[in-house]
């Protein structure tokens, strides 16, 4: 390879940002959303590949925190903008940029890295194993009645304008992210993503004793069928402090004038939801993964979160990119904290980094893995052991991209 990669100087976005938008098949952000991404961008944490001056590939971090089963935030790289221009493929530009980017990531103390994968094939290599799902369902309002908890009827719902509810929105948010694995403590900014294809995104609130419960982004997309209107209400998110305001919020989507349909666009897989309609097939649920892990640090990983019932077992762990993680590993906790140490002693459990980032939140469990091959089990009892440890009481979920 001749390219250079060096950290990005800001007087480069430009050039830079249209390299990733035509590796997306031509991508052109609209001038609110580029601004918003040029907002966004750390610097220090980008990275461009250069042949000349011209710009043959990207990549970049940003700087979050990352609840973990115990409700923990540790901090995470979240990588992004990861790009090789289509004439410079095969020349080793990608995995220079994944090596030099861990490098960093370790360097700066983070024992996680996680990703949105676009093409998911690309980052099991480099370590990244599927660690969150996300559910997709489409609401036929006409068929689908909703059961309410107690409760709904003393909640109030409010239309809001977006910009002035952003930071009584962003408050909700925070009081809710160390409540369940994989979401994100997050800067200033992402309140402002949005999806295109509809209308602007609208908010409403829901409020109990004057104080803010929960909220709805939404956006509507109108269409007209012969027989009248058949439009949609497409939800972004639906968050709330309690059962009675989030099924008043679901109430209220699944009624907007107009629309015969309510289409979530990401949904943890316990979602609420699911409880509250009368008939889950005419929802028409689909899953995929959504965020990817990577333990950077092994032992600072599993040390930071909690295990969900008494373990103590040691992992041989299969790290080739990153061989700093390699070898036998005892993890020895409960739901107060744990440690985890390098050993000597025989090894319970083995498996490559991938599965341990896969299993980590407790998305995917161990005993899973090991029926695809992917774990396995060295000492009788201890794959059920960890398996049951690592689990979460509810479902990791990446609320939104990056």
């Amino acid at each position: 390879m001749t390219t250079e990669l060096r950290v990005l100087d800001p007087n480069e976005w430009d050039r830079w940002f249209a390299v990733l938008e035509l590796a997306f098949g031509g991508l052109h952000e609209p001038p609110d959303a580029r601004a918003l991404w040029r907002d966004l961008t750390e610097f220090d944490r980008s990275l461009g590949a250069w042949d000349g001056d011209l710009c043959v590939g990207t990549s970049g971090a940003f700087s979050f925190r990352l609840t973990v089963p115990g409700g923990a935030l540790v901090p995470a790289a979240g990588v992004t903008m990861v790009s090789v221009a289509g004439t410079h493929r095969r020349r080793g530009i990608l995995t220079s940029m994944m090596r030099r980017q861990l490098d960093d990531v370790r360097a700066a103390g983070e024992p996680l890295a996680v990703l949105t994968a676009s093409e998911p094939a690309i980052y099991g290599r480099f370590g990244y194993g599927a660690a969150t799902w996300t559910e997709r369902a489409a609401v036929d309002t006409n068929r689908v009645r909703l059961s309410l908890p107690d409760g709904v009827d003393g909640v109030t719902l409010r239309q809001a304008d977006l910009t002035e509810s952003s930071a009584v929105c962003e408050e909700v948010y925070a009081r809710l992210v160390p409540s369940r694995p994989g979401m994100l403590a997050r800067r200033p900014g992402w309140e402002r993503l949005a999806r295109e294809g509809a209308s602007p995104r609208l908010c409403v609130l829901a409020e109990r004793g004057g104080e803010v419960t929960g909220f709805a982004h939404y956006a509507i997309k109108s269409d007209w069928s012969f027989a009248g209107a058949d439009g949609s209400v497409v939800v972004e998110q639906v968050l709330a402090l309690d059962p009675a305001a989030e099924a008043a919020l679901w109430r209220f989507l699944c009624s907007v004038d107009l629309t015969s349909t309510v289409r979530i666009r990401s949904s943890p897989v316990d979602g609420a939801w699911r409880h509250l309609v009368s008939d889950v097939r005419r929802c028409e649920p689909r899953a995929r993964e959504a965020l990817f892990l990577r333990l950077v640090d092994v032992g600072a990983a599993l040390e930071a979160r909690t295990y969900q019932a008494p373990v103590d077992v040691v992992f041989e762990v299969e790290d080739a990119f990153c061989p700093w993680n390699e070898g036998r590993w005892r993890v020895t906790g409960d739901a107060k904290g744990a440690t985890c140490v390098r050993t000597g002693d025989a090894a319970d459990l083995a498996l490559s980094v991938r599965e341990l980032g896969a299993a980590y939140l407790g998305g995917a469990s161990l005993v899973s893995l090991a029926s695809a091959g992917r774990v396995r089990e060295l000492r009788e009892g201890a794959l059920v052991e960890a398996s049951v440890a690592f689990g979460s009481p509810v479902a990791p979920w990446l609320p939104h991209g990056f």
